[in-house]
């Protein structure tokens, strides 16, 4: 009899979903924050050093200089900055949709310090003499923009005053400079140069005794406002040295949302028509939980005020193909007690007990590289980690509980009974359930692949492929990005094509000469530019307001100091360490230290060969590169786990006495999951392919270290982890028997 109650409460929860999802969606998206690689910004991480020598950098010295830096940003009108405290002595600033960034950049490390100093440079009056808050943009008798600033001491004034007025023409100046550390020459050697820091020299031909002054020198309203912006902010206590730098033209931010947005719902639509033809009406119920996955994993963002960056938008589609993994693995266990002719409902029952362990344990290793991820990454990689962890709490909360309820509903409504088609499984595919027991074993398309009886091909095969990749890495090394071997990158993007000779002409009139030149883009309008050492300040200032003028578009320039790259490489390599460590203890508890040891042995394998690729196809390693790595690390011991859950199962129901019969379920165990192992990584390969073909060029090589490590992951789920586990534990086995031998040789004779 059906349950007519369970089918309306059915329609019911989908239209409470779409009621709740329906209107709040677009808001969730409005408010959630974008980083400056959507939208254009520009981020710094500063050394912090000692104004004067002697003085210590402690937290409270880096504490009010974070304020001075929030109090600078206010001039810049930047709604919400981040400015944190890095470790001992750094401080990273992010400014996202700030349009000025060479202004910005000028008014962050800019001391500000205002001194007044006579012809013979002795400070007479400096900062300290300022009423803070005083200093505002005015303007004088012929209508020049000056800046009014109010003194704290008129007597003081006076008597500074006083002092050159005595020294008499022509040295009766006071001469007014900011920011000016170093030793001073003369005035007269300055004055008429186009150096920032010397603002004028006022001619003082009277004794004033009067807390209000005006700066005047050859302002613009704009110059004369930032003055007194930089005035009011205060100077900074301390110098700051830019170690580490990224700047994004909002061109670049905008083209690379709206490519890798749109190479989402491309990749997001494909995974949505697989399921539902290759799984039917769980299908369906699978589109429908993701739809509720994607919209909470965004409404949690949105609640934890995140920033979401390129490689972030990158892990939510990502996310979406980890996720159904949970909906095939489930899935297809139904369909395996199906066929074994159990109903509908028993086979439910049985598919979602017996999926919930592998869902978990896969679930939990990709949550350990995510967090190395988080601790170890720079500002992007930690947005990419913060988005895949959520994804994955997200996914095993929606795929397990969510596709629980609402296929639950279905079924135990009996509307279901006796229609294996709606599960994808034909009526002759299922098992005369008279002749079945519980040690029947699921018959597969597979049954004739004998993955074990080649193993030793397999072995061989990566033996010699990883000799060729340690060639190559000896020979050709690897190409890396400025994140690791320090220097300065320089994107232009063009309207038109352009080419490696005219970027060149271009960067020649500005006196830079590059190490190289690389094109990219659709037509060939993108231009990437490298070069050894730290362009100055000055140099990129100047390099992006040219190319602007030339092109159009602000270029993406992105500065690492030496000191920074070594850091980056060394918590790579400790990022991947302790991953794999990581993943070591948590498989060995849940399984066994020989299963443990086959899958990190497999992880490195398919972290070697993307390692390889690269050295060999001369594609940039980034840090986006090490983000794409661990990210394997994480996802392709899935497969793995699938393999040797799916053995665990089996070894319950036979028992192993000899190497053969390890041999013989660990065939068993992948021919059952081959399919649901295809199933799985084709799902993220979908989001994969549509981000290298419809995505942004910036995450371009982070999506073929996916690729690659996706493929490799397969290849080494089916013929090396198990594989290697076979012989170790044969070993074993062998072992155990010939330490029992000589024992019963022992025994007395009746």
């Amino acid at each position: 009899m059906v349950k007519r109650s369970r089918i309306v409460a059915f329609f019911l929860l989908l239209l409470l979903l779409a009621g709740v999802m329906g209107p709040t969606i677009q808001g969730i998206v409005h408010n959630i924050k974008l980083g400056l690689d959507l939208q254009g910004g520009f981020e710094v991480l500063y050394e912090v050093k000692p104004a004067k020598k002697g003085d210590k950098i402690d937290d409270e010295t880096l504490k009010s200089t974070v304020s001075a830096l929030n109090r600078r940003v206010n001039v810049l009108g930047v709604s919400e900055p981040n400015i944190q405290i890095e470790g001992k002595n750094r401080i990273r600033v992010q400014l996202a949709g700030v349009k000025d960034q060479n202004q910005a950049r000028k008014i962050l490390a800019t001391q500000a310090k205002l001194t007044f100093r006579d012809v013979n440079d002795h400070v007479l009056m400096d900062g300290s003499d300022l009423v803070q808050g005083g200093a505002k943009l005015t303007f004088d008798e012929n209508g020049k923009p000056s800046v009014a600033i109010k003194l704290k001491d008129a007597d003081k004034f006076k008597q500074v005053t006083e002092k050159v007025y005595k020294m008499g023409p022509p040295n009766n100046l006071l001469v007014i400079w900011l920011d000016f550390k170093e030793g001073v020459d003369s005035y007269k050697k300055e004055a008429g140069k186009a150096d920032p820091k010397f603002i004028s020299a006022a001619a003082v031909n009277q004794v004033f005794n009067q807390t209000d002054v005006s700066i005047v020198g050859n302002f613009t309203v704009k110059e004369a406002q930032q003055l007194a912006d930089l005035l009011n902010a205060g100077a900074l206590p301390v110098e700051l040295k830019e170690i580490y730098s990224t700047s994004v033209g909002a061109q670049f931010g905008q083209n690379a949302l709206q490519k890798t947005v749109f190479a989402g719902i491309v990749g997001v639509a494909a995974i949505f028509l697989f399921m539902i033809l290759f799984y039917r009406l769980p299908g369906v119920i699978a589109v429908i939980t993701l739809t509720v996955y994607i919209y909470l994993t965004l409404l949690i963002f949105d609640w934890m005020n995140g920033v979401l960056t390129l490689p972030g938008i990158a892990a939510l589609i990502l996310g979406v193909g980890m996720a159904v993994d949970a909906n095939i693995i489930t899935y297809e266990r139904i369909k395996e007690e199906i066929r074994l002719g159990k109903s509908i409902m028993s086979a439910f029952r049985s598919g979602n007990r017996g999926s919930f362990a592998t869902i978990f344990d896969a679930n939990i290793t990709t949550i350990i590289a995510g967090v190395v991820l988080f601790v170890y990454g720079t500002s992007s990689v930690k947005g990419f980690a913060t988005t895949l962890i959520i994804s994955i709490l997200m996914s095993f909360i929606t795929a397990v509980y969510g596709t629980r309820l609402l296929l639950g509903l279905l079924v135990y409504s009996r509307v279901l009974n006796n229609k294996p088609g709606y599960f994808g499984v034909k009526k002759s595919e299922i098992l005369n359930i008279a002749e079945t027991t519980d040690d029947t074993e699921v018959p597969t398309k597979f049954d004739r692949l004998d993955f074990v009886k080649h193993s030793k091909k397999f072995f061989i095969f990566s033996g010699l492929l990883t000799v060729v990749g340690i060639i190559a890495l000896l020979t050709m090394k690897l190409n890396l990005g400025i994140d690791f071997a320090s220097g300065t990158r320089v994107e232009v993007m063009s309207d038109k094509p352009i080419n490696v000779q005219q970027l060149n002409d271009e960067f020649e009139k500005l006196g830079l000469k590059p190490k190289d030149i690389v094109l990219s883009g659709d037509r060939n309008n993108v231009g990437v530019a490298r070069f050894i050492g730290v362009l100055s300040k000055k140099e990129i200032a100047e390099l992006k307001t040219h190319f602007k003028q030339q092109y159009g578009s602000e270029p993406n320039v992105s500065t690492v100091s030496p000191v920074v790259g070594k850091e980056l490489a060394r918590n790579a390599f400790i990022a991947v360490l302790i991953s794999s460590i990581g993943i070591i203890i948590y498989v060995t508890l849940r399984f066994e230290i020989y299963m443990a040891l086959a899958a990190i042995v497999a992880l490195l394998h398919d972290a070697f060969f993307i390692i390889t690729f690269f050295s060999l196809t001369r594609l940039e390693v980034d840090l986006t590169f090490i983000a794409a790595v661990l990210t394997i690390i994480g996802y392709s011991i899935n497969d793995t786990i699938v393999t040797f859950d799916r053995v665990r199962d089996l070894m319950k129901k036979r028992k192993v006495k000899t190497v053969d019969d390890l041999k013989h379920i660990v065939n068993r165990a992948l021919q059952q999951t081959l399919t649901r192992s295809i199933n799985t990584v084709l799902t993220v390969i979908f989001t994969v392919v549509a981000l290298l073909i419809f995505g942004s060029e910036a995450i371009f090589n982070f999506n073929i270290a996916l690729l690659v490590g996706l493929v490799c992951g397969v290849y080494s789920s089916l013929f090396i982890a198990a594989q290697l586990w076979v012989v170790w534990k044969g070993n074993q086995l062998k072992k155990g028997k010939a330490k029992k031998r000589p024992k019963k040789e022992l025994e007395p004779q009746v």
